[in-house]
């Protein structure tokens, strides 16, 4: 099938645009049916315009999604920004915060591998104490 470049108008501004052939093979390719409606220049506004106010389903317009449920570690009731999953635990903000908390030890734990691999573990002087215990710590 042989494509050549066409005016169109646009829906908008009422101008005329040119539709490329290169632009008609793509539109052929992904099986589009109507020809485009607007100029590029409309085109950018009007998706530069929703696209400027922000990102998300909430600038779309579509609210958030608040489950009100009770916390599954010490039973108060919370909200939580999704709809809980049946067999997962949903946490309270302060319950979710020190159970991600601990994660620093493993940040520890590995600096005294390191020390440890470094060679240094043949003199106990060399390792510090804070760092042997944080490795001989279980990790909650």
């Amino acid at each position: 099938m042989e494509f050549v470049d066409r005016l169109l108008t646009c829906a908008d501004c009422g101008g005329e645009f040119i539709f490329t052939a290169g632009e008609q093979l793509f539109f052929f390719d992904k099986q589009f049916k109507n020809d485009p409606k607007r100029c590029k220049p409309c085109k950018s506004k009007r998706s530069g315009a929703s696209a400027k106010a922000g990102t998300g389903p909430a600038a779309a317009g579509l609210s958030r999604t608040e489950t009100r449920t009770e916390c599954s570690a010490c039973g108060i009731e919370t909200t939580v920004p999704f709809k809980p999953t049946q067999g997962r635990p949903v946490l309270c903000r302060q319950c979710f915060q020190t159970k991600r908390a601990p994660t620093t030890g493993a940040l520890v734990t590995a600096a005294a591998t390191a020390e440890l691999v470094a060679g240094k573990a043949g003199d106990p002087s060399a390792v510090s104490a804070d760092l042997l215990a944080a490795a001989q710590a279980p990790l909650a």
